[in-house]
């Protein structure tokens, strides 16, 4: 089964709906006790906080209207700072933002305030209360809370539509997923020459088309270790399927069936909580459309690939040519083969070296970026990134180098050529 925080991140739906639940549910726990507790204590609660049932329908009729407009205004923002992300930065930076934990938990306190001033005001009816009520203070308690929620969100929003703010978010989460896979590396990590699985026993077949999402691969050594089998992951996460394509193999020598296809998911979109491709995709979107024609903002691109350097030279840590991961008793359980390590660099970098021929200065941060990514790796990664680096030069549109820009970029390359234990390459 998935993680209940991935669930909640998936299904934007069901944070608003659990503080509506609990609206609902405040707003009949409100409504018993006017009914059933205030008419026999209200001789010890301050008067400030009971109103007259007419005094409560008015000012919960005030509150319900004004929440409504409130929780029109912020969705229509939400839409807006949708429509700006998919303009400005790339078509798959909505997600970071319509996702966030700020937004959901905003978009559920706003319906959850409407909701309860709503049933309260329904609630509210002469003939049932012969005292004044709590349930019109408690609505009011509710808005102010909801007015101190919006001036958060509007400097939250003010902050997220900055490009800086967002290149942190996908970092972030391109790095977590970096110490997602490291931990697990520490703690069950085996040699590839150890892998020797038994007798194949027969594979498991996607159940139906689309994009791999998540692999659970902590609870697959379980279930190998229980199973007295050992498993092979045969796709990568974001990696499409089709319908009946062998996704895993199961080894084993023991009769008992492996139930593995709850612990894979399969979905209609690619997502970031797992699968390092796509979030350095999202990463370089961004670059790529700083320095589209219509923009011509190399600065943000440049910015963007130096740190970018620090996730691909920690990504070289990983052992892209397989991770097998062990069970308590040190047996081999799972074989998880994740992108070739020269695929990784190739595809973060292809796009942006073709966009960027004639701008030297992006080419300058690209030696900057995989310097740094050199500086971090381990020593077995640095052919692939020198390599990279003749690729790259290899799309610079020469002509339009002037001669401070030939010698700036040369000692770029001089200095990975060192990093990297390779004799410096003169730029023709």
């Amino acid at each position: 089964m998935k993680p209940v925080s991935y669930l909640f991140k998936e299904k934007i739906w069901i944070t608003p709906a659990l503080y509506s639940i609990g609206a609902i549910l405040l707003s009949l726990g409100a409504f018993y006790l006017d009914l059933l507790v205030i008419g026999k204590i209200d001789d010890y609660i301050p008067s400030i906080f009971l109103t007259k049932v007419e005094d409560g329908q008015t000012i919960l009729g005030i509150l319900t209207a004004a929440m409504l407009t409130m929780t029109t205004f912020t969705f229509s923002t939400v839409l807006v700072v949708l429509t700006m992300y998919t303009s400005q930065f790339s078509p798959r930076a909505p997600e970071n933002f319509i996702r966030s934990a700020t937004t959901r938990h905003v978009l559920g306190i706003f319906l959850g305030g409407f909701l309860y001033n709503m049933l309260s005001l329904l609630y509210m009816q002469e003939e049932v209360f012969g005292h004044e009520v709590l349930s019109t203070w408690i609505g009011i308690v509710i808005v102010f809370f909801c007015i101190a929620t919006f001036a958060y969100y509007i400097h939250f929003v003010a902050t997220n539509i900055q490009v800086s703010t967002l290149i942190n978010k996908l970092i972030g989460d391109a790095e977590k997923v970096i110490a997602y896979y490291k931990s697990l590396y520490d703690q069950k990590h085996a040699t590839l020459e150890n892998w020797k699985p038994q007798t194949l026993e027969g594979t498991v077949n996607a159940e139906k088309a689309g994009y791999v999402q998540f692999i659970d691969l902590a609870e697959l050594v379980e279930i190998a270790e229980n199973g007295q089998a050992e498993i092979e992951v045969l796709v990568t996460i974001g990696d499409y399927v089709f319908e009946g394509k062998p996704i895993m193999k199961i080894h084993s020598n023991s009769p008992n069936k492996v139930d593995v296809n709850e612990k894979i998911l399969i979905g209609d979109e690619r997502t970031a909580e797992q699968d390092l491709g796509y979030a350095v995709q999202k990463i370089i979107e961004v670059a790529i459309r700083a320095i589209s024609p219509g923009r011509q903002d190399p600065n943000t691109a440049n910015d963007i690939l130096i740190r970018l350097g620090h996730v691909l030279g920690e990504m070289g840590h990983l052992m892209t040519d397989g991770l097998v991961l062990a069970d308590e008793a040190g047996h081999n359980r799972l074989l998880y083969r994740f992108s070739a390590y020269s695929d990784v660099l190739y595809k973060a970098f292809y796009q942006i070296a073709y966009h960027s021929k004639k701008d030297v200065s992006v080419f300058i941060a690209m030696a900057d970026s995989l310097i740094v990514a050199a500086s971090i790796a381990p020593e077995m990664r640095h052919e692939t990134i020198w390599k990279t680096m003749q690729y790259i030069l290899e799309s610079l549109d020469e002509g339009e180098l002037k001669s401070l820009d030939r010698e700036f970029l040369q000692q770029k390359v001089d200095e990975l050529a060192a990093l990297t234990g390779h004799e410096k390459t003169n730029i023709v």
